[in-house]
């Protein structure tokens, strides 16, 4: 990382983060009112406008009209319910597309011009890089949609938004660090360190789970709170063969799995919070803690 602090590469990194979480977000959007399928073709450089003729949202539609989701799910869909399911997926394309604009153009400048070091650029190109495997994830996941899949498998799902957070979390922790390289050394407290290490991992892995619930349509499966219609682990959780299974595809199961460590994150990360609020760790860690820049000795 750069050894001095650098307000201006840390801004550019915290506009990049903001996209990201734009991204995320539009991309939810347009999968969670069923747009994943909408546009069976990728041109990542040549896709950057829409359809501009009739004949053009035919040829996209007719593209459309050849997966089993259309055939099976929506025979009698108009040419305007589509053009209004394939604007949100095609606006998160191209936003994706800015994105990777407004990163690679000025992390070109600033090397070039010696403001970035190899080790910082070499880091950001890894981060560039898994930001279009990320890309092409999503587009591998869209493709399923000719092969006879109706919806987005979740076993592509999760790891889409789970890689996109890990992105994002690499991406602010980073630009964080730029902007304040200057960290405190804290002596000891070795059991708070650790249970912040685990609640971050546990908020990982609960995100993940819940994108495993969305995929698998498993948030309505039971409404009641704690125990899931009187029970306490729901009936038919392990229904299904072989067992493995269930973690997956079994929407009770999954819907039982991300309440169970949600539980558990929320009890870890207040237990943190109380005991960092509670350490004697002095003032300069307090003021530091949000810019992530904590060495623990």
């Amino acid at each position: 990382m750069n050894a001095r602090p650098d307000r201006l590469i840390g801004n550019w990194l915290l506009i990049i983060c903001a996209m990201m979480f734009g991204m995320v977000a539009g991309g939810g959007h347009a999968r969670t009112i069923g747009a994943g399928f909408i546009i069976q073709q990728w041109r990542p450089l040549t896709g950057i406008i829409p359809p501009l003729t009739h004949a053009a949202w035919l040829h996209m539609f007719n593209l459309y009209r050849q997966t089993a989701q259309f055939r099976l799910l929506r025979p009698s869909m108009t040419l305007a319910q589509f053009q209004a399911l394939f604007m949100p997926m095609f606006i998160d394309r191209d936003w994706g597309r800015l994105m990777a604009l407004v990163f690679a153009l000025p992390l070109v400048w600033f090397w070039w011009r010696g403001r970035l070091s190899n080790r910082l650029a070499l880091w950001l190109l890894a981060l560039f890089a898994a930001g279009a495997g990320e890309a092409t994830m999503g587009w591998l996941m869209t493709y399923q949609g000719m092969f006879g899949v109706l919806h987005p498998s979740p076993l592509y799902l999760a790891p889409h938004f789970v890689l996109a957070m890990l992105i994002f979390t690499a991406m602010l922790w980073t630009a964080l660090t730029i902007r304040n390289p200057e960290f405190p050394i804290i002596i000891g407290h070795s059991g708070l360190r650790t249970l912040l290490s685990v609640s971050i991992g546990l908020l990982i892995a609960t995100i993940g789970l819940g994108a495993l619930v969305a995929a698998t349509g498993a948030i309505h499966v039971y409404n009641t709170f704690p125990l899931m219609d009187g029970h306490a682990l729901p009936p038919h959780a392990f229904k299904l063969r072989p067992l493995w299974l269930n973690l997956f595809a079994n929407q009770a199961t999954v819907q039982f799995d991300h309440r169970v460590l949600a539980t558990i994150t929320a009890i870890i990360v207040v237990v943190a919070a109380v005991q960092g609020l509670r350490a004697p760790l002095g003032p300069k860690p307090r003021q530091d803690w949000s810019s992530c820049n904590i060495y623990w000795a």
